[in-house]
């Protein structure tokens, strides 16, 4: 290729979106040429770039981790092969999970048995992979000490009666899916804007009870998500999709 090309043509050869593309640029992951008008260009590096990204996504890589691989930052790559292979095997566990529980449920149906569309969403939501008392304990073990997580156990209890932690938490792993979808939109997009109101909503619960020192721990813990999500599939959120709403709360404050 001789020429370069403009982004109508790279959004046609490589199934990406405008959007997506100018937010790779803007993380500083591809920088295309400028025309005097402003139009971007992106030339045989560029896309090389840009099919580097698509390819390292495809593996699992955050934006974050492709950035610091891309740009020869010090990163352990066979660490994070491995951390990467854990997280395919543990999907791979949930996905036959999920298909042991749709044949229960389907042996059921075939003997007579009946099971109504209440009844399929409860069995669901029990079998739901979510963050678990273990893998919390696991996780937070790192960022409390056992006096700190005493206090977190303590002021949690005094959420209102009636509070339904299953369905709290099916809750943000909901948002957590349409914060990802929504990151190559733009943090000024009406969609992000949308996205982190609502998720201020679903803090009240927490926000209600917790003390500072709660709220900075947690504030730290998932900042430090590069360092664990690989261990907790069942996390609401990615490092990248929590950096995305971090920064438009820090936009809102600024």
């Amino acid at each position: 290729m001789d020429q370069p090309l403009d982004i109508r043509d790279v959004v046609r050869m490589t199934g990406l979106t405008s959007r997506a593309l100018r937010f790779y640029e803007a993380r500083g992951l591809v920088a295309p040429l400028r025309t005097y008008s402003g139009r971007r260009l992106y030339g045989p590096n560029e896309l090389e770039r840009i099919n580097q990204i698509v390819a390292l996504k495809r593996a699992g890589l955050t934006l974050a981790q492709i950035a610091a691989l891309t740009h020869g930052r010090r990163l352990d790559l066979p660490a994070l092969i491995d951390a990467q292979l854990a997280a395919l095997e543990a999907k791979r566990e949930e996905l036959g999970e999920a298909r042991a529980l749709l044949l229960t449920v389907k042996s059921r149906l075939d003997r007579g048995e009946p099971v109504d569309a209440a009844t399929f969403c409860s069995l669901i939501s029990n079998e739901e992979l979510t963050m678990t008392q273990d893998q919390w304990d696991k996780v937070s073990d790192r960022f409390f000490t056992p006096e700190q997580k005493a206090e977190f156990a303590e002021s949690m209890a005094k959420v209102p009666p009636g509070f339904d932690q299953s369905d709290y938490s099916a809750r943000w792993a909901d948002l957590g899916k349409r914060v990802a979808a929504a990151i190559p939109l733009g943090l000024d997009s009406p969609e992000a804007q949308a996205l982190y109101d609502e998720g201020q909503k679903l803090l009240a619960p927490f926000t209600a009870v917790a003390t500072p020192m709660m709220k900075q721990g947690v504030t730290r813990m998932y900042e430090h998500m590069d360092q664990w999500q690989n261990e907790v599939p069942g996390a609401p959120f990615t490092a990248e999709t929590f950096r995305f709403i971090q920064e438009i709360g820090q936009r809102r404050t600024t």
